[in-house]
């Protein structure tokens, strides 16, 4: 059982010809996406069914769209 021991890899270890990444940040989890793919699906069932339907899929889009560039931007402030 000790050749065991010697043969076992260590998670530190990186096989050669590879590097280890950078440790980054990853963002923070949002909402903005799922509203921004929401306002898109009304865009286009407005299209086909009436224009209000249509009107709100484009406040949804351009609601998400701003908050999520807001958000980006400050994330990138706080760096």
């Amino acid at each position: 059982m000790p050749d065991e021991q010697s043969t076992t890899q260590h998670s530190d270890a990186v096989p050669p010809g590879w590097q280890r990444l950078l440790d980054e940040p990853l963002p923070h989890p949002t909402y903005f996406p799922a509203g921004l793919a929401m306002g898109v699906a009304f865009i286009f069932w407005g299209l086909i069914s009436n224009w209000v339907v249509f009107l709100v899929g484009v406040a949804l889009f351009a609601a998400a769209l701003a908050g999520w560039i807001t958000e980006i931007r400050h994330e990138y402030k706080s760096r």
